[in-house]
Order: C-alpha cells, then sequence, then structure tokens
C-alpha cells in the first residue's frame, strides 16, 4: 500500500483565483481568455480578455495585443487598444502605444503613451434622472429675497450700469 498522499483532482472548469504567469521565454500567439489574473514577462501577439481579471505586464513582457480586462498594469511594452472597467496603470518605464478606454488610469512620470484616451463614466440609473427632472416647481411670480444682488432682483434683460 502506498502511503504517498495522492493530488486532488481539480476540473477545468473550476474559477480559479491564483495569478497565472507567462514567463520570458514564453511566446503566444492567438487568443488568450483567462478566469484569473495574470502576469505576462514574455512576447503575446493577438488578442487578451480577461473581463473579471487583473493583467499585468512584467518588465520584460511585450505584448501586441487588444486587451480587455477589469485591471491593466503596464511594466513592459504594449502595442494596442486597451479596454478596462476599472483601472489602467502605466508605470515610469512602460510603453503604450494604443487608445484606451478606462474609468481611471494612472500614468508616472518616464511612461510613454501614444494614442486617445476615453474615459468612462458610470451610467446614473435613469429612474433617478427621471424623479429629479419631473419634481413640481413652485408656481407663481418669481420674487428675489431682500438679500438677493440688485443685478439678482433685475431680470437679465434689466440689468443696468
Amino acid at each position: 500500500m502506498s502511503t504517498v498522499p495522492s493530488r486532488p483532482t481539480e476540473s477545468f472548469d473550476a474559477p480559479r483565483t491564483g495569478n497565472a504567469v507567462l514567463g520570458k521565454s514564453v511566446v503566444v500567439k492567438g487568443h488568450i481568455l483567462s478566469r484569473e489574473d495574470l502576469t505576462i514577462d514574455g512576447e503575446v501577439e493577438g488578442t487578451i480578455e480577461m473581463q473579471e481579471h487583473r493583467l499585468t505586464i512584467g518588465p520584460n513582457g511585450k505584448v501586441r495585443a487588444s486587451v480587455k480586462a477589469r485591471e491593466v498594469i503596464v511594466l513592459g511594452t504594449l502595442n494596442g487598444n486597451v479596454e478596462t472597467s476599472d483601472r489602467l496603470d502605466i508605470r515610469k518605464e512602460a510603453k503604450l502605444v494604443g487608445d484606451i478606454r478606462t474609468a481611471r488610469i494612472m500614468i508616472e512620470d518616464g511612461a510613454y503613451f501614444k494614442g486617445n484616451v476615453d474615459i468612462v463614466r458610470a451610467e446614473v440609473p435613469k429612474a433617478a434622472t427621471a424623479s429629479s427632472a419631473s419634481a413640481p416647481r413652485p408656481q407663481g411670480p418669481a420674487t428675489a429675497s431682500p438679500a438677493a444682488s440688485p443685478a439678482m432682483a433685475a431680470g437679465a434683460g434689466d440689468i443696468k450700469r
């Protein structure tokens, strides 16, 4: 009988919470779809999709790809368009050439960036904007308070100098 403990079996579809790493000597050409954080220190050409996770391009990383991720940190080189749902961080030795669409961005002194930036804001629920737009307005003649300035008490066309 063996006393060596058996390794637990893990389903490929099981959600991962770790950090995958592509080392300096790894070259990937194609489409990467990741369900865990990913660090690239090698070369990647193609597309990278990891909507709910962080992509880190290490100092030796050279990526020529379009990227979609929750968060991207660039320490190496990235040539391609980037779309993040949370933030993009371009560090001082990094180089990024491409268009960016993100909610937040940070570019350190010394970093190189060439492209366009589109800052995306979270949408305000339509119910909140509709209720404030339809709020009742006071009826009757408009009067200025005694503390109002003379310009405010006069109509816009009645200002005299």
